[in-house]
């Protein structure tokens, strides 16, 4: 499987109207120039339609799944062959949500997240987001080029959602928000080792690669982010690894990506070349990830936690030394 794709994520830059419609010019005006780079899956803000939109009740301005807001969408993922995460108030029956759309390259419903933790919109924490029934699971998507996971917003604030993604094995994590996010973000990303990728209502959207550094960040010029991002990477320990960054660089100039990030004791391995993958790597350099190196303590710990000796493993560095090249 391709494991390579371009990325592009919008900041609505705190430009809102009084009408969805006016709402869905502006955004879409930006989406067209998104899809003009050519993505493979381009990211909204959280209900970018209806923000700034006057209303008493989230069911005056949540749409049906075949409303003009994912319609339209719709006729641009399958006109670019795009994916596209398209957030928007949903009402289903007698429910709305707060909820993020997954277009397919055919301009199909892939798939859809429901905001687990919409906020408060009343002093007694009866109402949220003005009649919004909260989500239920944190659920992973698997696209053409890799597995993803959406949080919304106030997720944020609930580790558990981000959790349960890393434990599904997403490779990359979308957060549309109603603001920027700041530091959380980072933090999520380096200790989940996935990449964070945000599209704020705000002033900011970001790119953060899966060690917490961000990558790329919208400003007041430009609102569009746009990267090739391979979703076939291996966050890694430096113990026993002192000599990989420098073994791979010799090998294969040019081809792999080593990015270090020894302040936190991690560095990121990223093929460049498509003929190359972390698997092959990893055979032929002797390196674990920094989340097998941490499943081998829990394993070690839990036996002497139950009182028994802990079992010898054969992890990939063998007795390579432990804090040296």
């Amino acid at each position: 499987m391709n494991t390579r794709a371009r990325i592009a994520t919008l900041c609505q830059a705190q430009t809102y109207f009084s009408t969805p419609k006016e709402n869905r010019k502006h955004i879409f005006a930006l989406l067209d120039l998104a899809l003009r780079q050519s993505p493979d899956l381009v990211c909204l803000p959280e209900t970018f339609s209806t923000a700034g939109v006057a209303r008493k009740s989230v069911f005056e301005v949540a749409e049906a799944l075949d409303g003009p807001t994912l319609s339209a969408a719709a006729e641009r993922a399958r006109r670019h062959h795009a994916y596209i995460i398209c957030p928007l108030f949903t009402r289903r029956g007698e429910q709305c949500f707060n909820s993020a759309a997954i277009l397919d390259r055919q301009g199909e419903i892939l798939g859809m997240y429901d905001k687990n933790h919409p906020v408060t919109s009343s002093p007694d924490y009866a109402v949220f987001e003005a009649g919004t029934t909260p989500g239920a699971s944190s659920p992973v998507f698997d696209l053409d080029f890799g597995r993803i996971g959406i949080q919304i917003c106030f997720d944020i604030q609930f580790p558990q959602g981000w959790a349960d993604l890393a434990h599904q094995e997403a490779r990359m994590v979308f957060w549309p928000s109603a603001y920027n996010g700041g530091f959380p973000l980072q933090a999520y990303a380096w200790q989940h080792h996935y990449y964070v990728i945000s599209a704020s209502a705000h002033t900011r959207s970001r790119m953060i690669d899966p060690c917490g550094t961000i990558l790329e960040e919208s400003g007041g010029l430009v609102n569009l982010l746009c990267r090739d991002i391979n979703l076939d990477y291996a966050v890694c320990h430096s113990d026993f690894n002192y000599s990989i960054p420098d073994r791979i660089l010799q090998a294969y100039p040019g081809r792999v990506l080593v990015r270090d990030h020894s302040d936190a004791g991690h560095f990121l391995v990223e093929p460049l070349d498509p003929t190359l993958t972390v698997a092959r790597l990893q055979e032929e350099f002797g390196f674990e990830t920094a989340a097998e190196y941490i499943r081998r303590h829990q394993s070690a710990y839990k036996r002497m936690a139950a009182g028994q000796e802990p079992l010898p493993q054969n992890a990939r560095h063998g007795e390579r030394a432990m804090y040296q090249k």
